[in-house]
């Protein structure tokens, strides 16, 4: 998705006090080989917090486990697929679907390890269940229609909640925007 499918969330934090910047970059073409040292380039610069949707929060986590220095302080993962996607294995099995993935396929398919890093990583998962995902996935239990939950609960994050919302529509939730700024502001979702 483009850096400015983040614009209304982004909105959203501007108006709670925060000062977002959109990290924007091309996940088929580049994938997280550019994309990771462009961000560890990036937050180097000064002390931030990530929100990341999707493939964004795997590439989050990549780079902070590539760079632990980094001055991160917190991250929020909105429908990221941490532990791998059942959407992107079953992507992968058909030619046509597979190219869509580009150079973020093996990312997306085998997810990151289980969160080691100083950063408190809090995830956002959705669970309406809207989107084509569930046709190449086949998945048990709740899921956005593209991301199960079951594979945004990645071993050692700070917190986990599940909000009323598909995979896209985490991007316009007005729940998820209180959860992330809940979790930026004291490391906890409010369950």
């Amino acid at each position: 998705m483009p850096g400015a499918s983040m614009q209304w969330f982004a909105s959203k934090l501007a108006a709670e006090g925060f000062a977002p910047e959109i990290f924007a970059y091309h996940s088929v073409a580049d994938g997280p080989d550019t994309a990771v040292p462009r961000l560890i380039e990036l937050l180097a610069q000064s002390p931030a917090d990530i929100v990341a949707h999707s493939l964004g929060g795997l590439i989050a986590l990549q780079a902070l486990h590539e760079a632990p220095q980094l001055p991160v302080r917190r991250v929020v993962c909105l429908g990221s697929p941490l532990t791998g996607s059942g959407a992107a294995t079953g992507m992968l099995r058909w030619a046509p679907a597979a190219a869509m993935l580009g150079r973020s396929a093996a990312l997306l398919q085998h997810g990151v390890d289980g969160w080691k890093g100083r950063a408190q990583v809090g995830v956002i998962a959705g669970c309406v269940p809207h989107g084509l995902g569930a046709l190449l996935a086949g998945f048990d239990g709740d899921h956005d229609g593209t991301v199960a939950v079951s594979e945004t609960r990645l071993a050692g994050v700070a917190d986990h909640v599940v909000v009323e919302a598909s995979h896209s529509g985490l991007l316009f939730s007005a729940e998820a925007v209180a959860q992330a700024v809940s979790f930026l502001r004291q490391g906890c979702f409010a369950h």
